[in-house]
């Protein structure tokens, strides 16, 4: 097998992986019925928790339930659970509601998927949002390695390859505009745009892609990897580890209306940084990043996280989703090594799951946290 870092101690390697959890002292028994139950409130439970909603006998959607509206992130979001979970039922739903009324055939964004949609199926954007589309690649290879490929669409690696190729392809016949930026292999916020979303870089997903993709595209991946990691280096705070919502190439906080401060989107980096780690033990800056997140908000009550400079100033604006931020800065115990790593596993444990109008953000990261604190959060590997 290829070597795609510099150490060999990451799941991806061993095919073992850690479960904080066990280290805090909960048995198997516990992780397990827990996982199960937050599950089922997700995707089976009340209209006050669940964000999962199937439709006939083929479909589903992820409901943004302070929106209103059905995203790519959430439907993507959902397709990794389930694949995880080994649903293959919900997982089949939610990319058959996808292709039929998010994949655009037409215009200058043929080939993406339009990013918002109302619970009907009809377009509330014609636009793609970059994090869909990754996601969206990453849930179908697994799928396809979990499950195997099956007929049109659910030939999951075809899928997969097809979305990744135009990702990086689209735009070569003078219409549309790719989603990395070819010359510094950075994703972009949106495909015509020149500025990034710290939270959409995934190196660990690029690593994987630079196995599965189109063979001509194995380069690009390899280095879009190393690439994401380094701009990692340089949008996150040297001090605080906060990163901005968006960000330039150079790594300095797009302030165009507040979206330079640490606040939604942004929460997202710790449990990245954390899965990364866990995956291929890429980097020591990990440890230290993670380290400085989870000093930053070790004095805060989650009851009153607010926006914040990436410098680590306070704004009066709370927190639209603290619960979310507290699973991502629980994920980042994955690479940290700090006196709160563990306290930090606790916290989350004797967290509940959002309930109400704001729970879709939230309950997103707290699952993948979940997954991913118990070891549960698996690269699947062709059979």
């Amino acid at each position: 097998m290829e070597k795609l870092a510099e150490t060999q101690e990451g799941s991806f390697y061993t095919g073992t992986y850690r479960n904080l959890f066990k280290e805090i002292g909960k048995t198997d028994e516990e992780i397990i019925s827990r996982i199960r139950e937050n599950w089922e409130q997700l995707f089976n439970g009340d209209e006050d928790t669940r964000i999962y909603y199937p439709v006939g006998e083929d479909l589903g959607y992820m409901l943004d339930t302070g929106n209103l509206d059905v995203r790519t992130e959430g439907m993507s979001y959902g397709m990794m659970m389930a694949v995880q979970m080994d649903n293959k039922e919900v997982f089949d739903r939610l990319w058959n509601w996808t292709m039929k009324y998010m994949y655009m055939t037409t215009g200058e964004n043929a080939g993406y998927f339009a990013w918002s949609c109302n619970v009907d199926g009809t377009k509330r954007a014609y636009g793609p949002a970059p994090d869909g589309e990754e996601f969206f690649a990453m849930a179908l290879f697994f799928a396809s390695h979990r499950w195997g490929d099956g007929p049109v669409p659910f030939n999951y690696s075809v899928q997969a390859r097809n979305i990744l190729h135009t990702c990086l392809h689209k735009g070569e016949d003078g219409v549309g505009f790719p989603m990395w930026n070819p010359e510094n292999k950075l994703i972009r916020f949106i495909p015509n745009c020149e500025f990034t979303d710290p939270s959409y870089h995934l190196p660990h997903f690029y690593e994987l892609f630079a196995l599965w993709a189109n063979e001509e595209d194995r380069q690009f991946w390899k280095e879009a990897s190393r690439a994401s990691m380094e701009y990692l280096k340089i949008s996150c705070h040297p001090e605080t580890g906060l990163a901005p919502e968006y960000a330039y190439y150079d790594g300095t906080p797009n302030n165009e209306k507040g979206y330079g401060h640490f606040f939604s989107d942004a929460y997202r980096v710790a449990g990245n940084i954390g899965l990364d780690y866990e995956w291929f033990r890429r980097d020591e800056w990990e440890i230290q990043e993670a380290n400085k997140l989870q000093e930053f908000f070790s004095d805060k009550d989650p009851a009153d996280y607010r926006r914040y400079a990436i410098s680590g100033e306070s704004f009066d604006e709370k927190s639209l989703h603290p619960v979310g931020l507290l699973a991502a800065n629980a994920m980042a115990s994955l690479a940290a090594d700090g006196p709160d790593q563990l306290k930090w596993v606790e916290l989350f444990w004797n967290t509940t799951v959002r309930t109400g109008g704001r729970r879709y953000y939230d309950n997103c990261l707290y699952f993948f946290s979940l997954l991913a604190l118990s070891g549960n959060y698996k690269i699947w590997m062709p059979k």
